[in-house]
């Protein structure tokens, strides 16, 4: 039987044309899939808060086109999550990445139809430094591969922030920041305008000079300047009680017979007015006095023998204060008793406070000076050894121990720091001081402590004092020759390869120059009123210097109107301070020591009193006598005294308890008698306290804690003349017209 077969090559065609492969029938056979072409993609370092991008690149796998979903998730972000990748060709996915400051990962998530692949993504978010220069003309930046603040110096005429705010338009020379004087005259006779290093201008209201005439008031006028005009009708003019009150009227001081119900004696934080009846001054009874806050200082508060424990500037209170796990430390608080900041020495050891401005706080090291800044966290500014070998006009080293204290260091205007340094020999016992060798008057930078002026190296030293006339220059009062010496400053330029820190302008005292790179001299003028014998004190007000608590003298010498201390059938003893001037340097105020003992035998504690006299610069006559101690039985210790708005005297002082506790009282004397007291309340040890604005601050121990505290006075401290100790509550010595 005859069976017909087919071609084994039509077997082949019919085989080959039922066969579809690939998805499309236009291209013959292709698979649609991707692949990325790495499968990590590092961002590296990136600054925080900065956005990186980085792309990575899919390959099509096959010839036809594929569209890809990428995914991920924060802090990576797709610009585009849709990506169409040709066939047989590339497609890009740019991928951002947002640091923060932190190492991060995180993953992209790549997807078409079934085919799906992961790619790892890793940064580093890196928080940079704040890169602050080290010096003038000088830029610092971040580097972010090495995570340090490199710096490099600015080129010549770059512009610059000068150090000083006394200084504008600042151009870089030679790696210093050097800037024009800021003219700070406002063109009103009424205003004082300084510069101050760290506010700038500062401007001030004309401080008249006080009338001797107590029914008088200075005035300033635009057009005429300082003026006398009437005091208010009523104004006291001297004693004032219910049987006779001398009183101003149309500028005359008049005695008249108060009618009841007339004021005999003011408010006091604690009592209320007293008022006339009857010819007799009655007054509610006192209450004690309510802190204004207290607050524990940590350790006991460190002052030198009549230095000042605290000290007031611009708002805050300043302690030295030792104890505690912080060792000793620089302590500053509010008015109302908050702490600033505590800024512990370097050492650990002790220091004393001198003095405070906006320029820095000074305090006395071993050896040396520091200022620590008033702001922020209390860094240390400057330190500055008092031997000045390096700054020795003759190249010599000062043989001795070099020292400087309270008194005997004041500041300028400006806050350049003046003082007067002693050589001692070497000491012959542990805690004590060898004989004075020498001295010198040294005058130091506010902003660096680098000395601008130099004095000549005198014979002898000791517990000078001084006192600076913002308007003329500074006194020194030299108590072991009874010298009373004048310098004056002007402006002088320091050569800038002397090595100092300082540049055109500097404040410096005296006309010379030495011949070691444009060091100034401080010559000293010795007037020809010398006080002889007089305790280390000194005080200036409107010309008029109270020297040595012994003696009036004028600002140009003359003869000396010597004080009247003759205590009759008493033994009276002056103290170096407190001293207090009025404004117009009409009376003075000083203190002493009264023993009723004339045979000559010491007093014993107990027996010893404290009295103020109060004395007229005319011919040095005592106007009062006021025994200032709380109790008139009692024994106890002055602290402090400040004068007060309207010539009153407040007063701190205490009495010694039977069992030893003491109480502390303040009081208010005007025209010779107390018109006030209020008692601190509780029992403690005070060690010192601080008049300022319309409170006094005070140091104490109260059952085994230091305490910083503060009350209401009733009155506004003067700021004028010579009112405090150290003439005012931030230690300067610098008198205010």
């Amino acid at each position: 039987m005859f069976r017909a077969r087919a071609p084994w090559w039509l077997l082949v065609l019919l085989l080959l044309g039922g066969c579809r492969c690939g998805d499309d029938s236009d291209l013959g056979g292709a698979n649609a899939s991707f692949r990325p072409q790495e499968t990590v993609v590092d961002f590296g370092r990136v600054l925080e808060g900065t956005q990186v991008r980085r792309s990575l690149t899919l390959v099509a796998t096959g010839r036809s086109g594929v569209e890809v979903a990428a995914v991920t998730e924060s802090p990576f972000f797709v610009v585009v999550s849709q990506i169409v990748v040709p066939g047989s060709g590339t497609g890009t996915v740019d991928i951002l990445f947002s640091a923060g400051s932190t190492p991060v990962a995180g993953a992209l998530v790549l997807t078409a139809g079934r085919t799906t692949a992961t790619v790892k993504l890793t940064g580093v978010g890196v928080r940079p430094l704040a890169c602050l220069p080290q010096g003038e003309c000088r830029e610092s930046r971040f580097d972010l591969d090495s995570g340090q603040c490199i710096e490099s110096p600015l080129a010549d005429g770059a512009s610059c922030i000068p150090g000083s705010r006394c200084q504008e338009n600042g151009r870089c020379q030679a790696g210093v920041c050097v800037g024009q004087p800021r003219t700070c005259n406002d063109d009103n006779p009424c205003t004082v305008d300084s510069c101050s290093p760290t506010q700038g201008c500062v401007t001030a209201s004309v401080q008249c000079p006080v009338p001797r005439d107590p029914c008088k008031v200075g005035v300033c006028d635009r057009n005429e300047g300082c003026k006398q005009v009437d005091a208010a009708n009523f104004t006291p003019c001297g004693a004032v009680s219910c049987k006779e009150a001398q009183v101003c009227f149309s500028g005359t001081c008049r005695s008249v017979t108060p009618p009841d119900g007339f004021v005999c004696a003011p408010a006091t934080p604690c009592q209320g007015e007293g008022t006339c009846s009857a010819g007799e001054c009655m007054r509610p009874d006192a209450g004690d006095l309510v802190a204004l806050f207290s607050a524990e200082l940590g350790g006991e508060p460190v002052a030198e023998d009549g230095g000042p424990v605290l000290l007031v500037d611009d708002g805050t209170v300043y302690a030295s204060v030792c104890g505690g796990d912080a060792g000793c430390r620089l302590a500053a608080y509010t008015e109302n008793g908050l702490l600033r900041f505590e800024s512990p020495y370097e050492d650990g050891g002790a220091r004393t406070l001198l003095a405070a401005s906006d320029a820095g706080v000074v305090v006395l090291a071993p050896e040396a000076l520091e200022a620590y800044a008033p702001r922020g966290t209390g860094a240390l500014r400057w330190r500055t050894s008092l031997g000045f070998s390096d700054a020795s006009p003759d190249g010599g080293v000062s043989e001795g121990v070099p020292g400087t204290g309270a008194g005997r260091v004041a500041l300028t205007v400006e806050g350049d720091v003046l003082t007067s340094v002693t050589w001692s020999g070497d000491a012959p016992d542990a805690g004590t001081v060898g004989e004075p060798l020498r001295s010198r008057l040294v005058l130091l930078s506010a902003d660096g402590g680098s000395p601008l002026a130099l004095g000549p190296e005198e014979d002898g030293g000791g517990a000078a004092r001084l006192a600076v006339d913002d308007t003329r220059g500074a006194y020194l009062y030299t108590p072991w020759d009874g010298r009373l010496a004048f310098a004056s400053w002007e402006t002088a330029s320091v050569d800038a390869g002397s090595g100092l820190d300082g540049g055109p302008g500097l404040t410096s005292f005296g006309p010379s120059a030495l011949a070691d790179g444009g060091l100034s001299a401080l010559v000293l003028e010795p007037l020809d009123a010398g006080v002889s014998g007089g305790a280390p004190s000194l005080a200036l007000a409107s010309g008029q210097l109270l020297v040595g608590a012994r003696a009036f003298v004028d600002k140009d010498g003359g003869v000396p109107v010597a004080l009247d201390w003759d205590g009759g059938l008493r033994t009276l003893s002056p103290l170096a301070e407190p001293v207090l001037v009025t404004p117009g340097g009409s009376v003075g105020h000083a203190f002493a020591r009264a023993c009723e003992r004339t045979d000559g035998t010491p007093c014993p504690g107990e027996e010893l009193r404290t009295v103020m006299r109060s004395f007229s610069f005319d011919d040095g006559h005592a106007l009062y006598e006021v025994d200032v101690l709380p109790s008139p039985v009692l024994p106890g210790t002055l602290y402090e005294a400040a004068l007060m708005e309207f010539g009153t005297v407040s007063v701190l002082a205490d009495a010694e308890l039977p069992g030893g506790q003491r109480q502390a009282w303040l009081e208010w004397i005007s025209s010779g008698r107390k018109v006030g007291m209020c008692a601190l309340p509780g029992r403690g040890q005070v060690a010192g306290a601080v008049f300022a604005g319309e409170v006094v601050h005070v140091a104490l121990e109260r059952d085994g804690v230091w305490r910083l505290e503060s009350y209401a006075v009733g009155q506004r401290a003067e700021t004028r003349g010579w009112p405090q100790r150290h003439a005012g509550p931030s230690g300067t010595r610098r008198t205010v017209p």
